[in-house]
């Protein structure tokens, strides 16, 4: 059977080849107008230029030379484009969204057999409901309820450094650290449930080791998942993929990784969400019980759902996906954007130091910083703020054309003919790379200086270029964290995660770098790395001096 398996999908992979062949040699595409730079693979395209871990310079370079929309290569010859102007942003997430642009199929796909139909893996009509059904969980008055949970897993890091570095100064992976926190607050603060205990060489539980090593784990799988997965996700039942998912992870180590962690994930998520019900059933005082309280994200949605109407109550099933989506999307994040802070403030010890006096004046007058404190304090918000500009955790996202459409621009595309074009026509099926890194980075809004980390730029109005571009993200005139219908849904609750963390360390922690093998890869949620004679390794290895009292 799994012999014949394969033939199936031999001979659909070399028709869908040399469908590609012949579709580059004689159809005329409307793409091949826009500018963009030259492929150097048929079979690529520039694919690997634009997602390898130093891209970086590819990124800038492209911006820089073709403007705010690119064509490029992608495999087997497609055109694709690469977007970052305000206009054609406007249309791509927000106006045409989700008629015309959304996320690709593949995209979808595979994120529905990791996390099941949660909102990483919904569109239209349901994607809507759930996102319904979840926004007021992220109110401002939900997030000031989050803060004693905050505090009380960032005391425990605070406590785990001091007693590393108590006999003086040491050198610490702050990356796992960051990691192991920012899981900690999601599942205390999400799920109502602790993970880790965030001390040295505590037990982790296994959804914490499983969560953390999935994206390094699913990266190997790359090729698979959009290459091999689209032929084979709808054949057979569930119990039939499962079985030759099991048979291939006899001899394949990366499926067999994934498919562990995909069971502890689902597995932990079941047993957390019967927990949650028992004691919803059982009242108030069962919930004050748990870790939480009961004001967790998903007590909170769980108690609405009950209450909601038919219509737009959610089966068990999408409240379930929920869970999972939401710490993944809440710890990868915050983690590296924690771990950025930390290192660009290793970099600007002069911001260091007054970030560490302003946090120790407003705690000098207030005690432990409360929700309406940390938000008020200008130069934490500022350093958040040019972060989450110049380094956005995730610096590209990529959606589909459905169907064939028009996408004005702010700033003419002038065409390899040199035609002056102040629109471009997208045809069904093309694949648009959304840069936020781009946009955030645009000299023509942001300035001479919009490659430099400034903090201060934000304690004075923006430029006039930046407010009159109608950038269509979410927040602070940034694409960081998306705009429209599939913006980040727990931008709020990211922002105020990282304040309290910083607001907690900063004033008994001097963190200062001396390896300068560090470098931040680009591939997927940009990550620390340590070069070490060529092998590299997820890292932030940062002195750690207590300065505290």
């Amino acid at each position: 059977m799994l012999s014949a398996f394969f033939r199936v999908f031999i001979s659909l992979a070399v028709a869908r080849v040399l469908w590609n062949v012949v579709r580059w040699l004689f159809k005329k595409d409307p793409l091949d107008n826009i500018p963009g730079p030259p492929s150097k693979s048929f079979l690529t395209g520039s694919m690997f230029e634009l997602s390898n871990p130093r891209a970086w310079q590819f990124h800038h370079q492209i911006a820089e030379e073709f403007g705010g929309v690119v064509k490029f290569k992608g495999l087997l010859g497609e055109n694709s484009l690469y977007v970052y102007d305000p206009k054609a942003l406007q249309h791509i997430v927000v106006k045409d969204q989700p008629h015309i642009y959304e996320e690709g199929d593949l995209f979808l796909l595979g994120n529905k057999i990791i996390f099941g139909e949660g909102l990483f893996s919904t569109t239209g009509d349901l994607h809507r409901r759930q996102r319904k059904m979840l926004n007021p969980v992220f109110s401002i008055a939900h997030m000031r309820d989050m803060i004693p949970i905050f505090y009380n897993v960032v005391e425990k890091l605070g406590k785990a450094l001091h007693k590393k570095v108590e006999e003086g100064p040491q050198t610490v992976e702050m990356h796992n650290w960051m990691t192991r926190t920012a899981l900690e607050l999601i599942g205390q603060s999400g799920l109502g449930y602790s993970f880790d205990p965030l001390t040295e060489g505590g037990t982790e539980h296994p959804y914490s080791i499983s969560v953390k090593s999935f994206v390094d784990v699913s990266d190997k799988l790359k090729f698979s998942r959009f290459v091999i997965l689209p032929f084979i996700a709808h054949i057979g039942t569930r119990r039939f993929q499962r079985a030759v998912v099991d048979f291939l992870s006899m001899f394949w180590k990366s499926l067999r990784s994934v498919r562990d962690i995909v069971d502890i994930m689902h597995n932990t998520s079941v047993d957390i969400f019967e927990e949650k019900k028992k004691a919803l059933q059982q009242g108030d005082a069962a919930l004050e019980g748990l870790t939480g309280k009961g004001k967790d994200i998903i007590s909170i949605l769980l108690k609405a759902n009950m209450a909601a109407s038919e219509e737009d109550r959610l089966p068990d099933a999408e409240l379930l996906a929920q869970m999972s989506t939401l710490t993944f999307a809440a710890m990868d994040t915050t983690s590296n954007a924690l771990a950025r802070i930390l290192h660009l403030l290793c970099d600007h010890q002069e911001a260091q130091d007054k970030l560490r006096e302003e946090i120790t004046e407003a705690q000098k007058q207030h005690g432990r910083l409360q929700y309406d404190e940390l938000v008020s304090l200008p130069y934490l918000d500022a350093i958040c703020r040019e972060t989450m500009r110049l380094h956005p955790p995730v610096p590209m996202l990529l959606r589909e054309a459905y169907q064939d459409a028009i996408l004005p621009v702010s700033k003419p595309v002038i065409g390899v003919d040199g035609t002056k074009m102040d629109k471009v026509f997208v045809p069904k099926g093309t694949n648009i790379f959304i840069s936020p890194i781009a946009s955030n980075r645009n000299p023509e809004l942001w300035g001479s200086d919009a490659l430099e980390w400034k903090p201060e730029r934000w304690l004075s109005p923006l430029p006039d270029a930046v407010i009159d571009a109608k950038i269509p993200g979410v927040y602070s005139h940034l694409m960081t964290f998306l705009g429209g219908g599939r913006a980040c849904i727990g931008f709020k609750f990211s922002q105020l995660e990282m304040k309290v963390v910083l607001a907690t360390l900063i004033p008994k922690f001097k963190f200062e770098c001396e390896n300068k093998n560090i470098f931040w890869s680009m591939n997927g949620i940009v990550h620390p790395t340590v070069d070490e004679g060529g092998a590299l390794h997820t890292q932030l290895p940062l002195k750690v001096t207590y300065v505290g009292t």
